[in-house]
């Protein structure tokens, strides 16, 4: 992993990519994020990728200080390496943490709108996430089967009705949060995976008392590789969401 760099001189962004097995991917997707928003830095959080995707990260970013490496042991686990991954942020001093997957299903154009969102919102405002969303006016999917997109809209209309929450995609992997925010969290606490995980850092928002503003995007398919999204993924979200939701309509803290 690079050296620590001095917190007062961190840039005001840190894009979080998780990666499993992404070699054919990461370049143009570490690329394209420095395109779009050159003064972020990236922080490629690998679960000790066969195929040697920590390797080429770790090439890239000896040529360029915007880019940093996180290796860890093994296949751990999205959501873990999420949490890790603010964890490497927040003791940096960055004051925003992005979440972005490295297959090219987020487009790197948005992340600009997506950082605004958050970084130039007036301070009455109070917005402490803002989503790429699929479900939204302006907001798109390419190339799904009528099937995938009945199961995500009727996922997250399950979710908002349940947790009551104002959120149309709360399932979404494209976020920006304010530092603070996440600093005022138990991230210990968080053991979600997959979808799941982005319930649960939007409800922890939520509760927190911030405020959440949903950024159109085009959602895409990956064209390399294989996606890490399984039928117990789905399962575990179902599950929580439920539980939380009871929890919530009898006014129970949430475990």
């Amino acid at each position: 992993m690079p050296d620590t760099q001095d917190p007062a001189s961190a840039p005001r962004a840190l894009v979080v990519v998780p990666t499993y097995n992404e070699v054919e991917n990461i370049e143009n997707a570490v690329a394209k994020i420095l395109e779009h928003a050159p003064d972020a830095h990236v922080l490629v959080v690998d679960d000790a990728s066969p195929d040697g995707t920590g390797d080429r990260v770790e090439a890239l970013a000896a040529d360029d200080g915007r880019l940093h490496l996180m290796r860890r042991t093994g296949k751990l686990g999205l959501g873990t390496a999420y949490v890790a991954g603010f964890d490497w942020g927040l003791e940096r001093g960055y004051g925003l943490l992005v979440e972005m997957d490295a297959d090219g299903s987020h487009p790197a154009d948005r992340l600009p709108a997506l950082l605004s969102a958050v970084a130039d919102a007036p301070a009455a405002a109070d917005v402490q996430l803002a989503i790429g969303s699929r479900w939204v006016r302006g907001g798109s999917v390419v190339d799904w089967p009528k099937r995938r997109e009945l199961l995500s809209r009727t996922a997250n209309l399950y979710a908002r009705v349940m947790l009551r929450l104002g959120v149309h995609d709360v399932t979404a992997g494209y976020r920006v949060y304010r530092a603070d925010v996440v600093r005022r969290m138990d991230l210990s606490g968080v053991d979600s995976k997959g979808y799941c995980f982005q319930v649960d850092m939007t409800l922890r928002v939520h509760d927190l008392g911030g405020r959440i503003v949903e950024v159109p995007i085009e959602f895409r398919d990956r064209v390399l590789g294989t996606s890490k999204m399984d039928r117990s993924v789905i399962v575990e979200a179902m599950v929580r969401v439920t539980q939380w939701g009871v929890q919530r309509w009898f006014r129970r803290p949430r475990s």
